[in-house]
């Protein structure tokens, strides 16, 4: 009879812990597992008193949880592996200041765009020689793997791109003298010139890129609930404060773009 109570006991746990509903799907979910590369501030960072993250995105898919009924779960990742942890379903949505670009939608769906942003280029205080793009040729550039700003490193000719798991060691690096620039997205890399001190913005904006909420290709049921909560994040003012909280300001600050380079 014991063995008999302790086999149903194991049974109810299995049950319990086991074959919840995705998020988005039909009926009640209580959590959504988010993918995050935490080393993108103000976007997202660790929080140290509390060693979660923290920052404008997770804040805002906290909000959209909230309206949804779901409980956010974060899980970390390198940048350069998130979309293939998405697609072998280690969660559910990646929100990391992703940009919408075509290469990644043919892998993944993408909510409403809910942020503009470019790459800028970073030099160390002290430089007078590099002033824009067109003094990059033969310069050692650090980017961050996986990212847009990778990407457009590649494309121009005669640069020596050096790639790095997270931008602020890309800050460092330079700060150290073994980088010439870093080529990055321009809120984060405002972000780290304050934090560091050591470098700072020339020229133009080269780009411009939304970033959008991530889901594997297909779930439209989820994509559709991320979507109206967004909508209503925005049109409550919500997102807004938001802004406020993390910028500063209540609007992402939009610099004069070189369309030469924005492809």
């Amino acid at each position: 009879m014991k063995k008999l109570i302790a086999l149903l006991f194991l049974l109810l746990i299995a049950l319990g812990c086991g074959g919840g509903k995705e998020a988005g799907q039909s009926g009640q979910a209580t959590v959504l597992r988010v993918g995050t590369d935490p080393t993108y501030p103000p976007f997202e960072s660790i929080n140290p008193a509390t060693g979660q993250p923290a920052g404008f995105d997770v804040e805002l898919i906290t909000e959209i949880c909230k309206l949804n009924g779901w409980e956010p779960q974060f899980i970390v990742t390198a940048f350069d592996g998130i979309i293939p942890g998405l697609t072998s379903k280690k969660y559910d949505a990646v929100i990391s200041a992703m940009t919408i670009t075509p290469q990644r939608a043919t892998v993944v769906d993408f909510s409403h765009p809910y942020y503009l942003a470019g790459q800028s280029i970073a030099v160390p205080l002290d430089n007078t020689t590099i002033h824009g793009v067109g003094d990059l040729m033969g310069k050692r550039v650090g980017v961050q793997l996986g990212t847009t700003g990778e990407m457009m490193a590649k494309k121009m000719e005669g640069l020596h791109v050096f790639s790095f798991d997270n931008i602020g060691a890309a800050f460092i690096d330079m700060a150290n003298g073994n980088l010439d620039v870093v080529l990055n997205d321009y809120p984060t890399t405002k972000a780290y010139i304050k934090k560091l001190g050591t470098a700072k913005i020339v020229g133009e904006i080269l780009s411009t890129e939304h970033y959008g909420i991530a889901v594997r290709k297909g779930n439209q049921e989820l994509l559709g609930k991320i979507n109206k909560a967004l909508d209503e994040i925005k049109r409550s003012g919500r997102f807004r404060d938001i802004h406020v909280k993390w910028f500063g300001a209540p609007q992402p600050e939009e610099p004069q773009v070189n369309s030469t380079l924005n492809k």
